[in-house]
């Protein structure tokens, strides 16, 4: 992969989840609350740890020809807490008054989250013109398999911890759900490089069928459960 498509990766890699992933596990009959634990501890963390992983992986990847990149430590902290922090005690305080408002917003904020990336996938396109497809294909593989191991991964941890059903489908989806618009603000607004936004806006969009597949797998698994329960002993 081309650098900037190689470190694109590790800043998508190291970003949270969403509500778009607490909307998929309630689809997908996991464990709602759980998943919604795991996001709000993501989120946090990913505060420090995402500039630090964006800066380790420039430092692997050198861009040669563009001069020096790094990643403004202070400054991409202060986005984050305005994208990922502030919007998460909004939605934890909304949800503790009036939980029946955050549960009707909850399909509607996923929506318009959508809809945001998608705006900003057009605007990576349009900016990087004919290199966009270049990258696009240079990124399409790793983002891939990046997507189906962080579902594996998640789902293969709640597993071995012995946990339930609901339990592994939440863990697979956390790991294999991310918010793709974080990565992309990364790398266009903070780091100034849209081919490092390539990864996150490919990422925002396959995620979506494996997520089909997740929702399909878990519904029916969950109706298999509930006929065996059903069944006289």
């Amino acid at each position: 992969m081309p650098p900037l498509v190689a470190a694109g990766l590790v800043i998508i890699a190291a970003c949270p989840g969403g509500t778009t992933s607490n909307l998929i596990a309630y689809l997908a009959r996991a464990n709602v609350a759980l998943s919604i634990v795991l996001t709000v501890i993501a989120s946090l963390i990913t505060i420090v740890t995402l500039p630090i992983f964006a800066n380790l992986a420039l430092g692997i990847w050198p861009v040669a020809g563009v001069g020096d990149i790094h990643v403004p430590v202070l400054r991409t902290i202060a986005l984050l807490l305005a994208l990922v922090l502030v919007p998460v005690l909004i939605g934890m305080a909304v949800r503790a008054v009036r939980p029946a408002i955050a549960h009707a917003m909850e399909r509607a904020v996923s929506v318009f989250g959508g809809l945001v990336l998608a705006a900003l996938i057009v605007v990576i396109s349009v900016s990087l013109g004919d290199e966009f497809w270049e990258y696009l294909r240079s990124a399409g593989l790793p983002v891939i398999l990046l997507n189906l191991g962080g579902l594996t991964v998640g789902f293969g941890v709640m597993a071995l911890a012995r946990a339930s059903w609901a339990d592994r489908v939440a863990g697979a989806v956390e790991l294999g759900i991310k918010n793709a618009t974080i990565g992309i603000l990364i790398a266009v607004t903070v780091i100034g490089q849209p081919e490092m936004a390539v990864p996150s806006g490919v990422y925002g969009l396959l995620m979506y069928a494996s997520a089909a597949a997740v929702i399909w797998y878990g519904r029916r698994h969950t109706r298999r459960l509930e006929n065996r329960a059903d069944e006289p002993t």
